[in-house]
């Protein structure tokens, strides 16, 4: 029987590879390709801060951080 228990640092970690991702999308020239991988990482995240485990496993500086990279990738995407 799988664990579906959901595990924070392995959510967390998932979570800053998107932010990792945004952040360098956004240095770049855009492009259709590029402006869909941002929309869908600012997804992601967007999703993972609406989930209580989550959040409450993030650091008032994670949290800020992970809003920052939002605010950026929405900005981007236009």
């Amino acid at each position: 029987m799988p664990n579906n228990t959901p595990n924070p640092s392995k959510s967390i970690s998932a979570a800053f590879d998107s932010v990792n991702l945004i952040n360098k999308l956004v240095t770049e020239t855009i492009n259709d390709k590029k402006k869909a991988n941002v929309e869908r990482n600012v997804k992601h995240l967007e999703l993972m801060l609406t989930k209580e485990f989550f959040t409450e496993a993030l650091t008032a500086e994670q949290t800020t951080e992970i809003e920052a990279c939002i605010a950026t990738g929405k900005t981007y995407v236009g």
